[in-house]
């Protein structure tokens, strides 16, 4: 089994969009960047909704995200999990990142969104309990995950799901 640890935040001047994967699978732990695997679909959704080019160095595309208004991390600071599956983490090992920090930082952040629903299962669980009303105050959606792995969506399809994060930045509050 792997001891495994998720990288920084990733937060701009004011973001009103939080999204959040579970932890980094190899390929991304390896290369040091989110969604690295050359065939998740995050970064080709980004391209489509907001213009960013898969094709550029992962600082711009970074850089343009937290633009648009888009924070990044990952639901878990550290846990073991053999391999890059999500289903293969060892519940018992799981160690949050911290949320209420985050948010007390950045009361700009709306809305999360979470990237699939190990994500979205683990937060509800680990980490919106210890949040406090303010940090909860928040709009949560669970999105399908843009992961290799998670062939059951197409990519119109999860391109048509995660359309909501865009709206959710065109929204005025």
């Amino acid at each position: 089994m792997s001891h495994v640890r998720s990288f920084g935040a990733v937060v701009g001047h004011e973001p009103r969009v939080l999204i959040l994967g579970s932890m980094p699978g190899i390929a991304s732990l390896e290369q040091h960047q989110y969604y690295a695997h050359p065939r998740n679909a995050y970064w080709p959704i980004m391209g489509d909704l907001f213009g960013v080019d898969p094709g550029l160095p992962y600082e711009r595309r970074l850089r343009a995200l937290t633009e648009c208004g888009i924070a990044l991390w990952d639901v878990l600071e550290s846990c073991f999990r053999p391999g890059s599956l999500d289903s293969n983490i060892d519940d018992d090992t799981v160690r949050p990142n911290d949320f209420a920090t985050l948010f007390a930082e950045h009361p700009s952040i709306r809305y999360v969104f979470f990237n699939g629903g190990k994500a979205a299962t683990v937060f509800r669980r680990r980490v919106m309990p210890e949040l406090d009303e303010d940090a909860r105050d928040r709009v949560f959606r669970t999105l399908p995950s843009t992961s290799p792995a998670h062939a059951s969506r197409s990519y119109a399809q999860k391109l048509d799901e995660w359309a909501i994060v865009k709206e959710a930045l065109q929204r005025k509050s």
